[in-house]
């Protein structure tokens, strides 16, 4: 069954076709809820929160072709919202921190990208990860976030050169 007739039968209430959906989706969510985390177990909570917002919405989707990219911002959201909750809880483990050499840290230590996507802004990571992580256009990108292709363009111009900064020039290419 095409996938447009899955998504009509899961807005109209079939649970099975619902499932069927996250079965197909499942993977790329997880990956992008992880670029967000670095975390196994957060990332499939916020997977798992995703889908559960996604099934009681889902039946206010007015457009079937659009359920990837909405599950997809509902995704966003949820890891997002994650990350700001996660920055208020604040925990010290002390054995860790005597553990750390008091004095100036290392200059030559060098990020990787995987890193040096939580530098970023928060709207830049989103637009790094749907543009390199997800294969999004910009056009896409622009649809999904609700703003225009201009600003997702110099969005991610300005991304790019965060990132240059945190890792280095020679190392990120348009």
């Amino acid at each position: 069954m095409n996938k447009y007739k899955l998504v009509e039968k899961a807005i109209k209430g079939d649970k099975k076709a619902f499932a069927q959906l996250i079965e197909e989706e499942k993977v790329k969510l997880y990956r992008t809820a992880f670029l967000y985390t670095k975390d196994k177990d957060d990332s499939l909570d916020i997977v798992q929160d995703s889908i559960y917002k996604a099934l009681i919405s889902i039946k206010n989707l007015k457009e079937p072709n659009y359920f990837s990219s909405w599950l997809m911002r509902i995704l966003i959201n949820s890891s997002l919202d994650f990350i700001k909750k996660k920055k208020k809880v604040v925990t010290l483990d002390f054995e860790i921190i005597d553990e750390f050499p008091i004095g100036k840290p290392k200059t030559d230590y060098k990020l990787d990208l995987f890193e040096a996507l939580d530098g970023l802004r928060e709207r830049y990571k989103t637009i790094i990860i749907l543009k390199y992580y997800q294969d999004k256009t910009l056009k896409q990108i622009a649809e999904l976030l609700d703003l225009p292709e201009g600003t997702v363009k110099s969005n991610l111009h300005r991304a790019l050169q965060e990132l240059r900064n945190l890792i280095g020039e020679d190392c990120v290419n348009e």
